[in-house]
């Protein structure tokens, strides 16, 4: 399975070609160009702004309808003649307008029209009561009815963008005023054909908007002509909305213009971040994928710590592990030949013996040669037991919890453990504290048994006969300090960092060989550091003695306090 990753991994590394656009890239344009094309497509709407305007339109329309539809009522209405005002010259009989009702006089009309309509600019039909058309201003050629004949501009003046630009404004009106009533101009047309006229019959006054084929409006406001209350006729203004359209236009216009300009700094903008992220954390997958291929060193890695940001963060993260990782595998290779080596000395010894065990036939010979073959099994079942323990270590470590232990409290417990038991060299153990109250730390209770455990036994093995073995515990202001001190010959004068090496052992003459792996203190400083600590080996010299005289050794184990974690 580890073989088939290794493979796939290889095939994403620098041997297939990068993307041109990676999507990181695509992601980050994705997203700014998202933001910048809804709010064009969200300004494009403009319908509040529009109904605005043209509720403010037909307002003003229907205000202007009751002012000329009071002017008409007021002079362009032939007033009903009474019996008594009658023309005496007349027959009763032949009089016309005796017992007629008022009603609107066209020529007045016509000229009360010609008067009040240009200035508001819009076409003015006049209704009688019956619906029968009496005045139109178009065929009087006055307001809104001139019709004026522009000549349009060449073809080639228009170029693609306008063409683009009229055709969706053209699309944007005809979509959203598709709910409008359609607009329809009859030949023949009476105040029936248009349900604000009809209604201003009956002595409403009202508005309506229409629209045209090609998505334009026309407004429209109807108002009755009264001549003392009575509804003589009904006015019917008419305008369209092109300047309304022009103003939407262009501000439509324009926040297309500036939604242009956005979006092609947004991607600009998005191109430049892109590549100063995107770009960067591929020079560092490629070349973590080389890493991983080849096992490079690290200077492989691209060291980008000079940008002082999360990039840079990360090319320093990634440079620390890749020269972590080197450390641990050069680790394991030095352990695996240390370990070859070590094991390499008692396989030769038991194949020496084997060997000679064929070739000599006394008794004796043949036991001692039995008995150096179990010695040496004995010694490889150590090594081969503390090695297990020593590989194992990393990950029982992470994989325990940690607790607070009282360092006061557990070293007690080891003295007693060692008073208890016999002790054929008669070696005191002595403790010392100034502390009365319990010395907390954190970690693993069983590990750090282990450590002091350890360094006691080696203390003792090493003092001579009635000799002493002193442990001080004291508490500075984050730390606690376990120093541990013996009578025996002490570390080794050019290197006492060495006994903290694999393997090293260097024992008292009086132990049989054999019986120690040299791995105990290697375990301990592991143990110690992972708890965040610190071992030290150092020997004991008199302060005014004579130099070089070594009374002991002493290892200090220093560990952080629990409120200091």
């Amino acid at each position: 399975m580890s073989t088939a990753r290794m493979s796939d991994t290889k095939r994403v590394g620098t041997g297939s070609k990068l993307p041109a656009i990676s999507k990181l890239t695509l992601r980050l344009l994705f997203i700014n160009v998202l933001a910048v094309v809804i709010l064009a497509g969200g300004i494009l709407y403009l319908d509040q702004f529009q109904r605005g305007l043209m509720i403010e339109r037909l307002e003003a329309l229907q205000a202007d309808a009751g002012i000329i539809a009071a002017a008409l009522g007021e002079t362009a209405v032939i007033p009903r003649i009474a019996p008594s005002q009658r023309n005496p010259t007349l027959p009763q009989k032949i009089d016309p307008l005796l017992n007629q009702q008022e009603r609107i006089d066209p020529l007045l009309s016509q000229q009360v029209l010609q008067r009040l309509v240009p200035p508001i600019q819009c076409r003015a039909r006049l209704f009688s009561p019956n619906g029968a058309l009496v005045t139109d201003t178009r065929l009087l050629g006055v307001g809104g009815a001139e019709v004026s004949l522009q000549e349009l501009p060449p073809p080639i003046m228009i170029n693609a963008v306008q063409r683009w630009a009229a055709s969706l404004n053209n699309w944007i009106n005809r979509s959203f005023r598709s709910n409008l009533q359609q607009y329809v101009e009859h030949p023949n047309q009476t105040a029936h054909h248009y349900p604000v006229a009809a209604k201003a019959l009956t002595g409403d006054s009202n508005t309506s908007a229409q629209r045209f084929d090609n998505g334009s409006v026309i407004i429209l406001a109807a108002a009755p002509v009264q001549r003392y209350k009575q509804v003589v006729g009904a006015l019917l203004l008419t305008a369209d909305t092109d300047d309304i359209d022009a103003r939407v236009r262009s501000v439509r216009g324009d926040i297309l213009l500036l939604s242009g300009l956005s979006f092609l700094v947004t991607v600009l903008l998005s191109i430049y971040l892109a590549w100063s992220i995107a770009r960067p954390i591929r020079l560092l997958a490629a070349g973590a994928d080389r890493v991983t291929r080849d096992l490079l060193p690290v200077e492989d890695i691209p060291d980008l710590s000079s940008r002082n940001d999360e990039i840079g963060d990360l090319s320093i993260s990634l440079r620390t592990m890749t020269e972590a990782l080197q450390d641990r595998i050069n680790a394991v290779e030095r352990f695996a030949a240390d370990v070859a080596h070590e094991l390499k000395n008692p396989l030769s010894s038991i194949r020496s013996a084997a060997e000679t065990m064929q070739r000599v036939d006394g008794v004796n010979s043949r036991s001692q040669l039995t008995e150096l073959l179990q010695d040496d099994i004995r010694r490889m079942d150590r090594l081969i037991t503390d090695i297990s323990a020593a590989s194992r270590l990393d990950a029982e470590l992470a994989r325990e919890l940690s607790k607070p232990v009282d360092l006061r409290e557990m070293l007690t417990i080891i003295i007693e453990v060692y008073a208890a038991r016999s002790n054929s060299q008669n070696i005191q153990l002595n403790f010392s504290t100034e502390v009365d109250e319990p010395i907390l730390v954190t970690g693993i209770e069983e590990r750090l048994a282990q450590v002091f455990q350890n360094l006691v036994d080696n203390a003792v093995s090493f003092s001579p006969q009635q000799g002493s073995v002193t442990i001080i515990l004291t508490r500075h202001i984050n730390l606690a300090t376990v120093t541990i001190e013996d009578e025996g010959p002490g570390l080794p004068a050019d290197n006492t960092n060495r006994v903290f090496e694999r393997f090293y052992s260097e024992r008292p003459t009086s132990e049989k060989f054999g019986n120690h792996s040299g791995l105990g203190l290697s375990i301990a400083k592991q143990i110690i550091e992972a708890h965040g600590g610190e071992i030290t080996g150092s020997n004991r010299t008199p302060i005014n003695g004579p130099p070089g005289k070594i009374y002991g050794a002493c290892f200090t184990v220093t560990l952080p306090l629990l409120h200091s974690n």
